[in-house]
């Protein structure tokens, strides 16, 4: 039954990938946050977006990179919760144009679009990706990256409030600790969102590609 509601999902012409987070300064070798960077590993999170960017592309559908920056001086950014102070502690930067803003090698392609948000914690309401998904037509989107903890829920929410359909790549998402990103997805986001694996959304993609 899953595989097809998916397909119908994923078969119109307003669908696009939204690629959360997943860059250099998160994900890549020098990340900040090398707990969410092993976790990420341990689940393929790099991988199977690669592999769903490769079959986004095939079918027509837009490739959004949605990466966390911070302007000069950290301008305009939040400062009201924990996790901002510690991402400061960290060290994370993204300052635009620095190599921690790039989206990860092995998922970015010529034709990508990279939206940054420079506050916030959900590229919905931090930055323009909301209203140029409008804009350009599009009502259902797929979700990879990190993390379960925070940004991906933030996302997910978001969109469905927008009235978006969202379809969450179970094995191309991660959290800290693996075991609380799995429950997340079980009982929080399977609630609102369709869950499938990077193969079944492949899968769709590739028959939308085929017809």
């Amino acid at each position: 039954m899953l595989s097809v509601k998916l397909e119908e999902l994923l078969a119109k012409d307003n669908v696009a990938l939204v690629l959360q987070e997943i860059q250099n300064g998160v994900l890549g070798e020098d990340s900040k946050f090398p707990a969410l960077a092993e976790a990420a590993a341990a689940v393929g999170v790099i991988n199977n977006a690669a592999r769903l960017g490769v079959a986004a592309r095939m079918a027509g559908a837009p490739v959004v990179h949605a990466t966390a920056q911070n302007l000069p001086g950290r301008f305009g950014g939040n400062r009201n919760a924990r996790l901002f102070a510690a991402a400061r502690r960290a060290g994370a930067e993204h300052g635009p144009g620095s190599d921690s803003v790039l989206p990860v090698a092995d998922v970015d392609q010529d034709g990508d679009l990279v939206l940054p948000r420079y506050h916030g914690l959900s590229p919905m309401t931090g930055g323009p990706l909301d209203s140029l998904l409008r804009n350009a037509g599009v009502s259902t989107i797929v979700v990879a990256g990190v993390s379960l903890n925070v940004a991906i829920q933030n996302l997910v929410f978001d969109a469905v409030n927008r009235a978006y359909q969202v379809v969450v790549a179970t094995d191309a998402v991660a959290g800290i600790p693996l075991e609380y990103g799995a429950d997340v997805l079980q009982h929080t986001l399977a609630l609102v969102a369709t869950l499938a694996t990077t193969d079944d959304i492949v899968a769709a993609w590739r028959a939308t590609a085929a017809t």
